[in-house]
């Protein structure tokens, strides 16, 4: 891949579309770790991150060796550089001191989604080759554990008394260490406290040798994005990727040590952890964590009892704690900026940010998870239609540009797909050149798949996606993935997924169904296989078992005439359900 030569866009305006960020801003070149001990050293004192549900509230220096703490326990563990640890777990303290402690040492955080089932969970692990695991044990109604010994029942047979306690799986075979954050023990299973160790001399030592050998280019993370063919991608990024992005996106809210960030939104998830814990930290600011999982209610309490200064969601959840009968009881005067991301937000939603959640600084946030995540973003000094019906320009230090299928530059206003190209780029997706080939072109151009359009100001507008994505409440889905597991089912003969669009969620999975000839299948029975098999968010919420489909005379599915044909038929039963 080359990496072009920065040039910002100097006359306005446009006449093709194709935008240079600004690169007024400087990007760091430190690690996630040497940055950390910068702010540490700069303001110890300042409240670092505040954990409500788990009564955590710590400053940067107590922060840092609790982070320390565990970044001498992984080396004990024998973590090296490179290694894959796994994060299994809602929103907690213990993700965010793994996030840390492995940038320390060099070790590869592998994020993994806290709805994941058992046959998604080892998909992943393998893919990546995942070494040690640290997972919640159970949350809300997963029962991590049991899905852990479905998986691998060898684990109660496991010899204790092997070197480091070392598993042996044949379904995980690069699985050899698991720790469990709780206060039960697990059979079998070592717990967290297993690497919160008292720093020895000797480690410590270790710990700064390790340290002075990393570079801001090494591997640091890898988030799972799913693929069309059905099986997950593992985009990896680096140091340089993920810091830098929280540090302008950081700059773009004017965040400083003075503010408080309210994170409802998953850590598993580039949102939370880049846009969340690393925008703090490149700020010095403060990250607030309402629960282990959103909540509206509880979100806006700590707001208001944290003096929170600014808020992130999608724009569902937005809505849902605008629609809270308490809502004006909290006072949220405090709340200045926040990122909305994840999908489009209504205009009249926008205005109630504005009005009653005092965001007049709200900024919208568009990217992918290949770009570590954000490459647009919209400025608080922008106009307000701007805000409201763009996701803004390239972010400083980002090209982007807007291409037809040929790959040539569309002229201003015309649609084509959106393309980005700079420091937010992942490395590639791991072990597949294959697929990094297709995203990432000789030129270094990520190749979004999304549609999008110009204006002669750089601002863009989405209108589209080339493929059949589905963005259900800020969740990616990818609807052949729910195909491949309805394939598997012994009285299906073929499965159609699309999306349509949805008030609250911006849209819903659809799925239209037909029955091998002489079985019998229905919703309730293909709802609860697929909720045996995939996380909750991609069970779609309509289900119609059809004898056909509409197909062209080539034998291709027209999902766009099945999706038309939905819409059509639930405007009507809305109609008759209200007469």
């Amino acid at each position: 891949m080359m990496e072009s030569k920065f040039t910002p866009n100097s006359l306005l305006p446009l006449q093709k579309s194709e935008f240079t960020g600004s690169d007024d801003a400087e990007l760091t070149s430190l690690t996630i770790g040497q940055y950390f001990k910068n702010v540490v050293d700069n303001y110890g004192d300042n409240p670092a991150i505040i954990v409500k549900h788990q009564d955590v509230s710590w400053t940067y220096q107590q922060y840092w060796y609790e982070v320390e703490r565990v970044a001498c326990g992984l080396l004990a563990n024998g973590v090296e550089p490179g290694d894959r640890v796994g994060i299994w777990s809602p929103n907690n303290i213990e993700w965010s001191i793994v996030q840390m402690a492995t940038a320390r040492i060099g070790a590869i955080m592998v994020c993994l989604n806290p709805a994941y089932r058992p046959d998604e969970l080892a998909f992943a692990i393998n893919n990546v080759a995942v070494k040690y695991l640290v997972m919640a044990q159970s949350f809300k109604q997963s029962n991590y554990v049991a899905m852990l010994k479905e998986l691998a029942p060898e684990i109660d047979s496991q010899d204790k008394n092997t070197p480091k306690r070392l598993l042996t799986l044949s379904k995980l075979p690069s699985l050899k260490h698991v720790y469990t954050i709780g206060d039960k023990p697990v059979e079998g299973l070592q717990a967290f406290s297993a690497l919160q160790i008292e720093p020895t001399e000797a480690l410590k030592s270790q710990l700064e040798a390790v340290e002075s050998n990393l570079s801001a280019n090494d591997n640091i993370n890898i988030q799972f994005t799913s693929g069309t063919t059905g099986n997950p991608k593992g985009a990896t990024l680096t140091h340089r990727n993920i810091l830098n992005n929280g540090l302008l996106v950081s700059q773009a809210m004017r965040f400083t040590h003075k503010d408080k960030l309210c994170i409802p939104v998953p850590l598993y998830h580039c949102f939370g952890m880049v846009l969340g814990n690393l925008v703090c930290l490149a700020s010095a600011a403060c990250a607030v964590f309402p629960g282990e999982s959103f909540d509206p209610e509880t979100t806006l309490r700590t707001v208001e009892e944290e003096k929170c200064t600014g808020l992130h969601g999608v724009p569902t959840m937005f809505i849902a704690e605008l629609e809270l009968p308490n809502f004006r009881d909290f006072d949220l005067s405090t709340l200045r900026t926040g990122v909305m991301a994840g999908s489009t937000c209504p205009e009249e939603l926008m205005r109630k940010v504005h009005s009653e959640f005092h965001m007049t600084e709200v900024v919208i946030g568009y990217g992918q998870t290949e770009c570590s995540p954000i490459n647009h973003i919209t400025d608080i000094d922008s106009p307000f239609e701007k805000q409201v019906k763009t996701v803004g320009r390239a972010m400083p230090h980002t090209e982007v540009k807007i291409i037809d299928p040929q790959g040539n530059t569309v002229p201003i206003g015309e649609p084509g797909e959106i393309c980005a190209r700079g420091y937010c780029v992942m490395k590639g997706y791991w072990g597949d050149e294959v697929k990094t080939k297709a995203t990432i072109d000789d030129e270094g151009w990520l190749h979004s798949g999304d549609l999008g359009e110009m204006d002669e100001e750089g601002y863009v507008t989405i209108v589209g996606r080339i493929k059949d994505m589905i963005i259900r409440g800020g969740e990616n889905i990818y609807p052949r993935e729910i195909e491949e597991v309805l394939y598997q089912h012994a009285d299906v003969s073929d499965a159609a997924v699309f999306g349509i669009p949805d008030n609250k969620y911006g849209e819903q999975v659809c799925l239209w169904i037909k029955a091998k000839e002489n079985r019998h299948i229905d919703e309730d029975q293909i709802r609860d296989y697929l909720k045996s098999k995939l996380a909750y968010f991609k069970v779609p919420k309509y289900i119609s078992v059809v004898k056909e489909y509409p197909m062209t005379v080539t034998g291709k599915l027209q999902k766009f005439k099945m999706r038309e044909y939905m819409i059509e038929t639930l405007k009507k039963q809305a109609l008759q359900t209200e007469a």
